[in-house]
């Protein structure tokens, strides 16, 4: 198997996982959440739901980034 052509070995909390772990969670879990949030609102054109997408995406990116990083932090001070 061939060695990988860049390796690090962070300091403290590894900005790239947590990076990558909010890209995936915000997906994962946020898509879902931003389509329920959706249901009891009137959003008849498309302009409408992608400024709703927007605004309430932000705002599952940014929670679900401030738990990822305290996650990881734990994580690095009980190894």
């Amino acid at each position: 198997m061939p060695e990988p052509v860049e390796t690090t070995d962070p300091d403290g909390v590894d900005f790239g996982r947590v990076m990558q772990l909010t890209f995936v969670y915000t997906i994962v879990i946020g898509a879902p959440l931003v389509a329920l949030v959706s249901i009891p609102f009137s959003l008849p054109t498309w302009g409408d739901r992608a400024t709703f997408a927007i605004r309430i995406g932000a705002i599952v990116w940014f929670v679900t980034s401030i738990a990822v990083y305290l996650l990881e932090r734990r994580r690095v001070a009980e190894s």
